[in-house]
């Protein structure tokens, strides 16, 4: 028998220590909600993930149920895993675990598209309609609602700012989050609430699931704040899920799937894992290696539509810069204009080998020029020979009658520009990131987090193959500070004269 999405059910699963039937007792630990899965739906859900990885489908579910522990646990969860490693079917489960185990929970299921929050719901419907839960359901299960007789329900929501702002649950979990309107997500985030139960208390909670195909998605940003401990990282990919491999010893070297299997944590022989080898050698086969690196191995996000996917970490950051060149390089700044967002970098330049530093940032919102010419004069940092700017500063202002590049003169500063076209500037960026011949050109210290940022996620629009021009998103002011910096020491200047007749 198989459960909705092709996953594997096995009920003739026998022989694990300490097994026995669900027999309405509350999971009290991991392994006891794994049993309950497994005698309720014949699944069983994989319990280890590869060293490195941030948990996996099992530490996923127990997080998503398990409302104790200290209140400054992260409630929250975020899951980064494969195509077809069984996000979606989780999530069925753990809203299943929920229902029957916490009276009267509110749960909502909100997904990139209605026909996405579908699948979930019809992981659900299959559940529910097994032998050992069919009598907990109450009245009939409709397409988009599934009620217990102890007054738990889930919903789907449809992606709107009606449907998300009209509600207040204890549960919402977010499938697809790669494909959410971020104004929907930055509206969900304050749907849910905490209450005391008849069966115990419930922390509200907000899960994120999907693949990451981009550096530069709204997927990208909810993994990256995991890092401020507000949200618990769950990632895994195919070689986490894969299903037993029937290889022999002589056979592995060259099956094509010898690199995944190589991978795979080792666990107990009856999990069967949610990915077919045979699928996965096929799918495996018809796609490129970026694409297999991002969606199924989940190594990183696809660069493809980036500006700079030359750029990376491992080459290009630095912890320090080589001795003696603090005091014996040329300094220079490289400067973006504006307002709302004007951005300021610092770098030190090898003349003998033509290698450049960026040191130090400066990234400031609703700050005046004056400001960023302050913190020139006080920097620790020596003196920029010259800064290198937008060409469009020397346009007057209207109120006060002098251009950006004449007020930074006026202050003792030497000013660079050179028009060149957006294009040909990157592409002066990306020589000394990586050039035909020799080595890298251009480094970053670790301590310019939003440079570096920016290097990963600035990007061109992938619905618009014909732009040429990058994505103004919030990244382009810092990389464009780097490129006016890049193309005045590297674009070649030239002296007209001319005449009139």
């Amino acid at each position: 028998m198989e459960p909705v999405g092709g996953h594997r059910v096995d009920e003739r699963i026998d022989g694990m220590e300490g097994m026995r039937r669900f027999d309405g007792a509350r999971p009290a630990c991991a392994r006891d909600l794994q049993r309950f899965v497994r005698d309720a739906t014949g699944l069983l859900v994989p319990s280890r993930s590869r060293e490195g990885n941030a948990g996996g489908p099992l530490e996923y579910l127990w997080h998503a149920f398990d409302d104790g522990g200290a209140e400054t646990r992260a409630r929250d969860s975020v899951v980064w895993a494969c195509r077809g490693g069984g996000k979606t079917l989780l999530g069925a489960l753990a809203t299943v675990a929920d229902m029957v185990f916490n009276e009267g929970i509110q749960v909502r299921i909100l997904a990139g598209s209605l026909q996405q929050a579908s699948r979930m719901h019809a992981h659900l419907r299959w559940a529910f309609g097994r032998p050992m839960l069919s009598g907990l359901v109450r009245g009939r299960i409709t397409e988009r609602r599934i009620e217990l007789e102890s007054g738990s329900r889930v919903e789907l929501l449809a992606q709107s700012q009606t449907a998300v702002r009209g509600t207040r649950v204890h549960r919402l979990r977010c499938d697809e989050v790669e494909l959410f309107d971020p104004e929907v997500w930055e509206a969900a985030q304050l749907v849910t609430r905490s209450e005391q139960l008849p069966t115990g208390p419930v922390r509200g909670s907000i899960e994120a699931m999907s693949t990451m195909h981009m550096p530069f998605g709204l997927m990208h940003r909810v993994v990256e704040s995991c890092a401020l401990g507000t949200r618990e990282l769950f990632k895994w990919g195919i070689a986490d899920v894969l299903g037993p491999c029937a290889c022999g010893a002589g056979e592995r070297a060259a099956c094509s799937l010898e690199p995944e299997c190589a991978m795979a944590p080792a666990r107990a022989s009856e999990e069967p894992g949610f990915y077919g080898i045979e699928d996965a050698k096929r799918s495996k086969r018809r796609v490129g290696a970026e694409v297999w690196a991002s969606e199924m191995l989940c190594v990183r996000p696809s660069r493809r539509e980036t500006v700079f996917p030359e750029f990376e970490e491992s080459t290009h950051v630095v912890g320090e810069i080589p001795d003696g060149l603090g005091a014996n390089g040329a300094w220079y700044c490289g400067m973006d204009f504006g307002f709302r967002t004007s951005a300021l970098l610092w770098a030190v330049h090898d003349p003998t080998g033509g290698t450049l530093y960026v040191v130090d940032e400066r990234v400031e919102h609703n700050a005046m020029l004056r400001d960023q010419i302050e913190a020139i004069r006080a920097s620790e940092w020596p003196t920029p020979l010259w800064l290198g700017v937008d060409p469009a500063g020397n346009q007057r202002s209207d109120q006060s009658g002098r251009s950006s590049i004449e007020l930074l003169r006026e202050h003792g500063l030497r000013v660079k520009w050179k028009k060149l076209e957006t294009r040909a500037g990157l592409e002066l960026v990306r020589l000394r990131l990586r050039p035909a011949a020799g080595v890298a050109r251009l480094f970053v210290h670790r301590r310019c987090t939003k440079l570096i940022e920016a290097m990963r996620s600035y990007h061109f629009d992938p619905e618009d193959q014909t732009r040429e021009r990058p994505v103004k998103d919030g990244h382009d002011h810092i990389a464009d500070a780097l490129r006016y910096l890049v193309v005045c020491l590297d674009g070649r200047f030239e002296t007209r004269v001319g005449g009139y007749a």
